[in-house]
């Protein structure tokens, strides 16, 4: 079977991006997104951007600034969008149909944070037998009292490049090496 290709941007919103709390290379992480979303569209395939809900927890409320994507990124009115109340993409949102409606068996992930969203839902797609690739400069967080940004960054795409099993069906690739 062909490969058919999603991208995902996970939880680019407002209140992931606090002033005074920068993320690493957060302006870089945007242009790459914005550019590999533009390349999808462009091949037709589906961007799906994923908007977290914290209602329950006070964070990320349905219609508030917050929870609004932030204004530099690019937004087309064909992409796709879901909300999450978990980490994981594919907890109890209709991600799963989505991807089974369009035959998608190829995720491309990016988006915030790292060391919880896009790390869960790495996790949960390589379960779902997907082939993953990590936009290993297409995601970042923010810096937490014991690790730097970076070092996070830096970390995950470590462990991501060396989980077992996934010979072929998890690739590493920075966003400029990616070819539809």
């Amino acid at each position: 079977m062909e490969n058919r290709k999603a991208l995902l941007i996970i939880d680019m919103q407002n209140e992931s991006f606090p002033p005074g709390a920068p993320c690493y290379d957060m302006e870089g992480v945007v242009s790459r997104i914005n550019a590999l979303s533009a390349k999808f569209r462009a091949a037709g395939l589906p961007v799906i951007l994923v908007q977290h809900d914290g209602a329950a927890q006070g964070e990320y409320v349905p219609g508030t600034p917050g929870w609004e994507l932030i204004p530099e990124l690019t937004v087309s009115p064909g992409d796709i969008r879901i909300g999450k109340t978990a980490n994981d993409t594919f907890y109890e949102t209709e991600l799963q149909t989505i991807l089974d409606q369009r035959q998608v068996n190829e995720l491309f992930i990016t988006g915030s944070a790292t060391d919880f969203c896009i790390d869960s839902s790495i996790q949960s797609a390589l379960t779902k037998n997907y082939i993953v690739n990590v936009v290993r400069d297409g995601h970042t967080t923010g810096e937490r009292s014991h690790l730097s940004a970076q070092k996070i960054v830096e970390h995950y795409n470590w462990v991501w490049r060396n989980l077992n099993p996934t010979k072929g069906r998890i690739v590493m690739k920075r966003a400029e090496e990616i070819e539809l």
